[in-house]
């Protein structure tokens, strides 16, 4: 299935979709104020340690101390097989090596009191961003990607992506990595035993010269964070995963791309030094997206982020699914709405679940759900039906890069299942709670608003022709657009040439405002 990638780079946000087929399946958003911790390697303090939770707290310098389980501190005997690994984790990103490591290490564990004591220094590399009011989940166990590679300096051997089925290509990976890996140790004896790899999913038919620039690049990485742990002081930040715009093209640029489009000039020159780098193959797919109109708007994609926002979400036949986050899980209720079907109750229960299989495995990717998740499907009699379902279920999941793991119908008809959580959900990073509902619903922030006006800017400065324009919006994005975003303000006149005029509205809900040509 041909696939897009598309990028719109704001002044404090980039966002980029990722478009299968004509629908977009996955959404990323990164902001300045909020960026991800999740790749990034840290010099940290211990904080506590606890014998109870076998556990410790880790400094970082953020807002709140990570967190360390015993499973995830190396010890002086720890060195896992990266071919085990890799038999486990989802190697679509770095992410899924770092949670594939768990179940390689299900051994025995050491007393945390014998690893770690309040105030040892220890270098640490974030697996989970901090969510709710739970600290980033941290690992020693360092874990670092390139395009094609993953190098675990804690591992050893080589390891090939399960999602890689051909058993021939499998062992043409291998032997290429085997033959690199010989002839790098006959140059630098030192280096013969430094570390396991994984082959991702992305080398699949991919020549031994383009494994090679990986290698070299993974040392220099490697031998770059080494030293700089050793400088470093107590507490700081050691090696920072890339923005998200390379992020995206080094996890997502597969054969099936077929162009990456970018609205931003400068953003689009780095890309393609970075394709010119990293991945010199794909140069020729990055173009760049001049048009008056908005990419977003142009392709349908800030409506999806929208509808991603809602409840609800329909179906073609008629039906529709509600979908629920809580703190503990999220719940997906499937209902047959005004989908009557043709023939019989059976059968229109059986069609509309087959529907809203392929449509959770979907929003699961589209709005970044993780946890545990409950899906209520329509009771189904026949058990012939049901099985149907969840294998329509586990068919349309393969698609997607975070592990997922699926229990079969329980007694009481509902399906569970779990998908690894490494970001905040959609909801959570562009939403907060709403003040009026206590709490118990969600409006877009000021800072979502405040971007939102700087789209809405930009799409009538650049379309239509006036003296000014005049920003209408409640008092807190007035405030805000005055204070901690008046310099984007300032550039944006600069940019369109005209003066931006703000007028605070009182009677204006919080989440609306208004573009004026004047």
């Amino acid at each position: 299935m041909s696939a897009e990638i598309f990028i719109n780079v704001a002044p404090r946000e980039t966002r980029a979709a990722l478009i299968e087929g004509g629908i977009v399946q996955e959404l990323f958003v990164e902001r300045a104020s909020r960026r991800g911790f999740v790749g990034n390697i840290y010099r940290g303090k211990v904080t506590r340690v606890l014998p109870g939770m076998q556990a410790a707290f880790i400094e970082l310098g953020l807002a709140r101390t990570g967190f360390l389980h015993v499973n995830d501190v190396v010890s002086q005997e720890t060195r896992f097989d990266a071919q085990s690994v890799a038999a486990v984790a989802n190697s679509g990103g770095p992410s899924g090596v770092l949670d594939g490591m768990a179940p390689v290490l299900q051994q025995p564990a050491a007393d945390i009191r014998r690893l770690l004591s309040a105030g040892d220094d220890v270098l640490v590399q974030v697996v989970k961003d901090p969510l709710g009011a739970k600290g980033a989940r941290l690992t020693t166990f360092i874990s670092l990607p390139s395009r094609y590679l993953v190098f675990m300096p804690h591992g050893h051997g080589i390891g090939i992506s399960s999602r890689i089925d051909a058993e021939a290509e499998r062992e043409r990976l291998r032997h290429v990595m085997q033959e690199l890996l010989s002839s790098r140790s006959e140059q630098d004896p030192s280096i013969s035993e430094r570390g396991g790899y994984i082959v991702r999913t992305a080398a699949e038919g991919v020549e031994a010269e383009r494994l090679a620039s990986d290698l070299a690049y993974l040392d220099r990485l490697w031998s770059h964070v080494r030293h700089r742990s050793i400088a470093a002081r107590t507490i700081e930040l050691i090696h920072e995963d890339l923005p998200l715009a390379e992020r995206v093209l080094r996890d997502e640029l597969g054969r099936t791309v077929e162009r990456v489009l970018v609205d931003d000039s400068d953003q689009r020159v780095r890309l393609e030094q970075f394709m010119q780098d990293f991945l010199p193959e794909g140069g020729p797919r990055i173009e760049l997206h001049a048009a008056a109109r908005p990419i977003f708007d142009l392709y349908g994609i800030e409506e999806e982020i929208n509808r991603a926002l809602e409840r609800k979400v329909a179906l073609k036949s008629g039906g529709y699914l509600v979908i629920d986050q809580t703190e503990s899980m999220t719940t997906i209720d499937v209902n047959t709405g005004g989908f009557v079907g043709h023939r019989n109750l059976e059968d229109t229960i059986f069609r509309t679940n087959l529907e809203a299989a392929v449509a959770i495995a979907r929003q699961l990717r589209l709005r970044n759900l993780g946890g545990i998740i409950i899906i209520d499907f329509i009771d189904m009699h026949d058990a012939g039906h049901r099985q149907q379902v969840l294998a329509a279920l586990e068919q349309a999941l393969l698609a997607d890069h975070a592990q997922t793991q699926l229990a079969p119908f329980s007694p009481l008809g509902l399906l569970e299942m779990t998908r690894k959580r490494t970001r905040e959900s959609l909801e959570h990073l562009l939403c907060e709670p709403c003040t009026t509902c206590a709490g118990h619903g969600f409006i877009r922030s000021v800072e979502t608003i405040c971007q939102d006006i700087f789209r809405e800017l930009l799409r009538q400065g650049r379309q239509f022709d006036s003296q000014e324009l005049l920003v209408l919006a409640h008092p807190d994005v007035i405030d805000r657009l005055l204070g901690e975003e008046s310099t984007v303000l300032a550039e944006l006149e600069s940019g369109l040439a005209r003066p931006i005029r703000l007028q605070s509205e009182a009677l204006y809900d919080a989440d609306r405002f208004d573009v004026v040509l004047v």
